[in-house]
């Protein structure tokens, strides 16, 4: 039988059921967007044509993940489900001890609420929104140690999501060092555009763990597309399978936190692995007072069984390359529309350089966020900004504190979802964006929350030329119309590109 390296663009599945999805005018779109208070988040779904706000939970099901549901169990305690669920999970992580929970932030939670004392700090390659966040409301701090070449969004260095190991020895052996309760290792990085961790570095990170006695976990929501990029990029593993290599980085931690809405291949769902049997058992006990009985951890029988058997599907070769065939050809059409991305570009999402592109909109004015709003009105496509909207601070008037060190835009791929011609309408709907950027608008925030403000912020545009208007300018001004923008062609997708 020929594989799928044989049949260039061909993905390795096909439709049994389709969802329409909705089209709107231009009009609409800016009503909607003034309606949601310019925050892509407070947008309807059946707003949007294409979604790529997240690839959390927004994947497509399987022929035998949907027959493994009508194996559920719904017994509350000692579900055959979850006996199912715990045996692929032990099988892959080599974790003794596995709580189930509804999704990945449940296990930070419960985690970092049972290990962090107040005042203590995780180090880490990079930690991801929610993860910062269960630290913080748990009175520890976050210490984000990305390797030295993260910095060059335009490298092709394949490792980026790498720790820097220097500055790990060297925090573990400062003054805070007594201070340091974990170190967290993200797989691959979200926070560094969806760059990978190399095996050797893990490895390293592993030793040093040891040495000092802290312990290592794995942000496993990507498990399975870090190990892909690993077999295709690390010298050594070139003839390992994904499996073998997620096995080996599950081996080298002492524990992990996994929101499986990612690779677990499901809509929800998550688990807690940890090696510790103290550390299980307190963890256990806030399990039970917050999610649930331990066997089924806030999820339904079937949810167990569905994703007991994505974890299965998950690092089936010709699934991955196809997965980031998908994710290569967007970066491929971004670029070919004169839009930067975050290179090399991982497997979940493609990052694109919002600062680059528009470098007339200062950082406090979100070129990122400005960037995903013109795509929404444009095109339908939705997006999330990770710049300073979501990593800054600005004073009472406005004005920056503390920036974000790009200011980049998101399109996360859902898994199994979106076909070649939906990413080709994205591609176009970048070209005719670059053709005219000089048009669009900053935006000020007017309402935010005191954590993970990017999730539920209102903002407001900032007309050209006026940047530093006072806070009060009246919040209904709608958008700066734009002048019409006609269609430019997508290059073919050629050999070159990966499979889709």
């Amino acid at each position: 039988m020929r594989g799928v390296d044989d049949v260039p663009g061909m993905e390795p599945f096909r439709a049994k059921v389709v969802e329409p999805i909705p089209f709107t005018t231009r009009a609409q779109r800016e009503q909607a967007l003034h309606r949601a208070h310019h925050n892509l988040f407070n947008l309807r779904a059946d707003e949007v044509t294409i979604d790529l706000l997240t690839d959390s939970g927004t994947g497509a099901l399987s022929a035998a993940q949907m027959a493994a549901a009508m194996l559920g169990d719904e017994s509350y305690a000692g579900a055959r489900s979850y006996h199912r669920f715990r045996e692929v999970v032990e099988n892959l992580t080599s974790y003794p001890h596995v709580l189930p929970v509804h999704q990945g932030r449940a296990a930070e939670r419960i985690l970092f609420s049972t290990l962090l004392r107040p005042g203590q700090i995780t180090l880490g390659n990079t930690h991801f929104d929610t993860t910062r966040a269960n630290v913080e409301l748990a009175g520890g701090q976050v210490h984000d140690l990305p390797c030295p070449e993260a910095a060059d969004l335009d490298s092709p260095y394949p490792f980026k999501g790498d720790i820097d190991l220097d500055a790990l020895h060297r925090a573990l052996t400062g003054p805070d060092g007594p201070r340091v309760a974990a170190i967290v290792m993200t797989l691959t990085s979200n926070g560094m555009g969806g760059q990978p961790v190399s095996m050797a570095n893990l490895a390293e990170t592993a030793k040093l763990c040891r040495a000092h006695g802290v312990p290592l976990f794995l942000d496993a929501a990507r498990f399975a597309e870090n190990a892909w990029l690993v077999t295709r990029n690390e010298p050594g593993y070139g003839d390992r399978s994904p499996r073998e290599v997620a096995e080996e980085a599950f081996r080298l931690a002492d524990g992990c936190t996994a929101s499986m809405k990612k690779d677990g291949l499901v809509n929800t769902g998550g688990f807690l692995g940890l090696r510790d049997p103290d550390l299980a058992g307190r963890c256990e006990l806030l399990l039970v007072a917050t999610e649930g009985f331990p066997t089924y951890g806030g999820l339904a029988g079937r949810d167990l069984d569905m994703l007991a058997q994505g974890l299965i599907e998950v690092t089936d070769p010709d699934y991955l390359r196809s997965r980031a065939g998908t994710t290569a050809y967007l970066a491929e059409l971004a670029r070919a529309a004169g839009v930067a991305v975050v290179e090399p570009p991982g497997v979940h999402a493609v990052y694109l350089n919002a600062g680059r592109l528009l470098p007339h909109i200062p950082p406090h004015r979100f070129p990122g966020h400005a960037l995903a709003c013109a795509l929404y009105l444009e095109g339908g496509i939705r997006g999330v900004e990770c710049g300073s909207l979501y990593l800054g601070k600005e004073d009472e008037h406005g004005n920056p504190v503390v920036s974000a060190p790009w200011e980049l835009l998101r399109l996360a791929i859902p898994r199994r979802v979106y076909s070649q011609s939906h990413i080709e309408h994205v591609g176009r709907t970048l070209a005719r964006i670059a053709q005219h950027t000089d048009h669009l608008p900053g935006y000020r925030i007017t309402e935010q929350a005191p954590l993970l403000r990017h999730f539920k912020s209102r903002l407001e545009p900032v007309p050209l030329h006026t940047d530093e208007l006072p806070a009060t300018t009246d919040s209904t001004t709608p958008p700066n119309p734009r002048p019409h923008l006609t269609a430019t062609a997508v290059p073919p997708r050629g050999t070159s590109a990966p499979s889709l």
